[in-house]
């Protein structure tokens, strides 16, 4: 829906005029290489997308945050008084999460009603969950700064931090910074090169040489809470607490080379956490390497590890399944696609795919074809564009 569209919806739904209305968004994220890597203290290479959530905003005089959204009939109201009681909503408990987290580090939460709408793909691996987290904190320290009387600029690194938190406290999935951070911060046409350890990040120019980012959906939603990515985290703990015993000076899985881990990979006796801990080290090598190549002009390089980080998600991780490395396998045989890998946390979602722009009608229907016979239902796909971060909207 269009800015104008999704007033005149609020309005239907909560009544008065438009003219104390506001209305902030933030995006999706697409990672282009460095998998897992973030909850170890590694480096990761995402972009911020085009798609995003919008929430049309009104203040309140009461502590209530009333909760509208124009795909699904929920109607939440959460009471910021009770805060701790909508751990378990269908809809709604993100939010609800961001809250708890703003009131925790000292925030003044302004009662609002509020309307949602999401272009990123619930389940895509293109998280949503982040666009919905950080645009709720936007507006929520939008709000919070007016009622203290603060005239300056949001800190975006704090509310990515908070939003973090928000989904590893309250929604008890425990991941890393990327997608609060790419959200809170992306830029038009870069990527963005980010030590998920340090939050030191640059800002990396996008020029693909004629090529698009195509991402395919396999339209096999995923739940982070519901699936194995918590036990994917709990086995690298192990993995890097054995390492640790004889690389002491290592603060996390990520700050062990290649070199270092060959030496002492025997310690790690099970064989699936040694796999786990393999994967992790040498995506976080990949990125690096990918980072070079795209400043270097290198796209086949480029094209080269991005297939080298499907195949040890699927090997060594083992977090792709039959829908993903189904769109992979059928990308790999179109002429013009320089590399294809699946984006996100895996268990289904996305890939993401360098198509030669003369080839995306092939790899479009090819793909889609050969997907759809073999897995029984469409896969979705999008060319994508990148997009700057969450702000407020003025139109």
């Amino acid at each position: 829906m269009s800015v104008a569209e999704l007033k005149k919806k609020f309005i239907d739904i909560y009544g008065g005029s438009e003219e104390d209305l506001r209305v902030f968004a933030s995006p999706g994220r697409v990672n282009l290489i460095g998998e897992h890597t973030d909850y170890n203290g590694g480096y990761v290479f995402p972009a911020a997308l085009t798609v995003r959530t919008t929430i049309v905003a009104r203040k309140r005089n009461d502590k209530l945050i009333r909760l509208a959204v124009t795909d699904l009939p929920d109607r939440p109201v959460i009471d910021i008084t009770k805060i701790d009681q909508y751990k378990n909503l269908r809809w709604g408990n993100y939010q609800a999460g961001v809250i708890d987290e703003f009131m925790k580090a000292g925030y003044e939460i302004v009662g609002c009603d509020l309307l949602y709408d999401d272009t990123v793909p619930h389940g895509s691996g293109l998280s949503s969950s982040a666009a919905n987290e950080v645009s709720t904190a936007i507006m929520l320290a939008t709000f919070s700064n007016e009622a203290r009387g603060i005239n300056e600029p949001l800190d975006l690194v704090e509310i990515a931090k908070i939003c973090q938190r928000a989904e590893n406290n309250y929604v008890g999935v425990k991941c890393g910074i990327m997608d609060q951070f790419t959200s809170a911060m992306g830029k038009k046409d870069h990527a963005m090169l980010l030590n998920c350890k340090t939050l030191e990040y640059r800002f990396v120019p996008l020029d693909l040489k004629g090529h698009h980012i195509v991402i395919a959906n396999t339209n096999k939603k995923h739940r982070l809470g519901e699936s194995k990515y918590n036990g994917r985290r709990s086995e690298c703990e192990k993995g890097f607490e054995i390492l640790k015993k004889y690389i002491p000076n290592a603060t996390c899985l990520c700050d062990i080379t290649k070199d270092q881990f060959e030496q002492y990979a025997h310690h790690i006796e099970d064989e699936v956490i040694r796999n786990r801990v393999k994967h992790v080290i040498y995506e976080n090598a990949r990125v690096l390497r990918s980072v070079d190549a795209l400043s270097n002009g290198d796209l086949i390089e480029f094209g080269k590890l991005m297939n080298a980080s499907h195949d040890s998600l699927r090997d060594l991780y083992e977090v792709t399944g039959v829908e993903l490395d189904t769109l992979v396998e059928e990308a790999r045989k179109i002429d013009g696609v320089v590399g294809s890998r699946m984006t996100g946390a895996g268990f289904g979602g996305c890939t993401v795919n360098i198509v030669r722009e003369d080839a995306i009608g092939d790899f479009i229907r090819e793909v889609g074809l050969a997907y759809e016979k073999k897995i029984g239902y469409p896969a979705s796909f999008y060319i994508s564009e990148i997009g700057s971060g969450g702000g407020e909207i003025f139109e």
